[in-house]
């Protein structure tokens, strides 16, 4: 994963630009994207500065967490409930989810799901 560019180069770059260097200019001069210096002003003039913000991770799991209690007293009457039925009970209720979705929640909060498996496979005997 890409790592963000330290606030020294940052505030280096809008220095320039503030001296009166044009965009593409200080571009080329600290080997940066033009778009990244588009970006790094707009933070500076809604923010007061270029800090980088947080890189990755979950950003929509509040959806699914707003509905725990809903989703928890249907898995109190059934803690074997499949995944696609509770969707299908959550979806009555005006929630919908996705199943990975659903999955996620599920692990999170230490439910486990037993896979189906098929028997196992039988060959007949050979004859001797």
């Amino acid at each position: 994963m890409p790592k963000a560019l330290p606030i020294e180069l940052r505030n280096r770059v809008l220095a320039a630009m503030a001296g009166g260097m044009t965009f593409v200019e200080a571009a080329e001069t600290f080997d940066v994207a033009v778009a990244s210096i588009v970006r790094w002003r707009r933070l500076e003039r809604e923010g007061g500065d270029a800090r980088p913000r947080k890189m990755g991770g979950d950003r929509r799991s509040w959806r699914i967490e707003a509905a725990s209690g809903a989703i928890l007293a249907l898995l109190e009457d059934d803690p074997e409930l499949p995944i696609n039925a509770l969707r299908a009970a959550l979806r009555e209720r005006g929630l919908d989810f996705g199943y990975g979705t659903v999955r996620m929640f599920l692990k999170r909060h230490g439910f486990k799901r037993r896979r189906g498996r098929r028997p196992a496979r039988r060959t007949p005997a050979r004859p001797r």
